[in-house]
């Protein structure tokens, strides 16, 4: 069995970390193909998200990375060291799952210190100093003065701090999270992934995090890995993958998206024989879809390349208000949100025109 890989660090006081190599792995389970040619790198340090519906692969990949699962096809390496070859104690994995995983019977601080506790005598830290960094760790996800409590008599939130703390104390090369906050309310999981994107900022832990929610991916990530039905549709910046989906199921996985059935003729959309976008860049010609998310679209007067239409609804999505706009050739209504204090009157003619979309081909 070959030595663990070496990991890197930073300065002094940030944790080993070790960048993580994913190379075209495939996964069934009997008749179910969890995933197909996957191959992802992730640098050291980085913060990724692993995100997609129910049944995308996610937690399998996740599990891979982990050693849970074994590959049929491809590899896992750490730094350049095949994970095949390390056991599950040298991969120095810290994991947190869903629901907490805590120990009932353990207080706090036996629950954070437990890995430690686990290994062998030779490579185990005193009494003295598992007392240190539990007490360190407490600091660190700010639940000081615990120690001596128990799982039931935490609130959900403090037990997925505890958990994190535990998955830290064997000071991990990669930090594993799936779907972390998915048992909490909403009003947690919002502050608890304020909490933690601080956290990783001060630890600098190389991070592998699954989550279904595209908020939470977003707003946490450094990169966005989506995937569908076991294959890896995009990685990107939060902002790439928002903003310039790969194919259509990211756009509509993402956000909101009007999809509206043209014609590409040269840099020009046309619908129903009307150019309502120019610029085009990405798109051969011919027939396409164009995604259009509500936020694109905006209420102009009689401009070129601005569609007809009737204000059919309008509704409140959280802080905005949406107008459901009824336009001649599209079976469905456009929504668009309304940036004006002033909205339109139900029944009311206006004019709507693209700011910005993406184009894909279709047959």
């Amino acid at each position: 069995m070959r030595s663990p890989p070496r990991a890197t660090t930073e300065r002094g006081d940030r944790p080993m970390t070790v960048a993580v190599s994913i190379e075209g792995i495939d996964k069934r389970f009997q008749a179910f193909q969890a995933l197909r040619s996957v191959s992802l790198d992730i640098q050291p340090g980085e913060f990724v998200a692993l995100l997609g519906p129910s049944g995308s692969g996610k937690t399998t990949l996740l599990r891979l990375i982990a050693g849970l699962e074994q590959a049929d096809a491809g590899r896992v390496l750490f730094g350049d060291v095949d994970t095949r070859d390390l056991s599950l104690r040298d991969r120095r994995i810290g994991f947190v799952f869903q629901h907490y995983a805590l120990f009932k019977t353990m207080t706090v601080a036996e629950n954070i210190a437990f890995g430690l506790r686990s290994r062998p005598r030779a490579e185990r830290p005193d009494g003295a100093e598992i007392k240190r960094r539990v007490e360190a760790l407490l600091e660190l996800v700010q639940l000081p003065g615990l120690e001596r409590r128990y799982p039931s008599q935490l609130s959900g939130g403090q037990r997925q701090r505890i958990a994190l703390a535990r998955a830290l104390a064997i000071e991990p090369q990669v930090l594993l999270l799936d779907e972390p906050f998915g048992a909490l309310d909403a009003r947690i999981r919002k502050d608890l992934r304020a909490w933690l994107r601080d956290l990783h900022s001060r630890t600098g832990h190389t991070t592998v995090f699954v989550t279904h929610d595209q908020e939470e991916a977003l707003e946490l990530a450094d990169r966005v890995a989506i995937l569908h039905e076991g294959r890896l549709e995009q990685v990107g910046t939060p902002d790439d993958v928002y903003d310039h989906p790969a194919t259509p199921f990211v756009c509509e996985f993402l956000g909101e998206a009007n999809r509206l059935p043209v014609k590409i003729v040269g840099s020009q959309a046309f619908l129903d024989d009307r150019p309502v976008l120019g610029g085009l860049t990405q798109n051969q010609g011919g027939p396409a879809a164009l995604y259009v998310r509500p936020h694109h679209l905006k209420l102009v007067d009689d401009v070129p390349l601005s569609i007809p239409g009737i204000v059919e609804e309008l509704r409140r999505t959280g802080p905005l208000r949406r107008a459901e706009i009824a336009v001649s050739g599209l079976a469905k209504r456009l929504d668009l949100d309304l940036t004006s204090q002033v909205a339109p009157a139900i029944g009311e003619r206006v004019r709507v025109k693209i700011t910005h979309a993406t184009a894909f081909a279709t047959a």
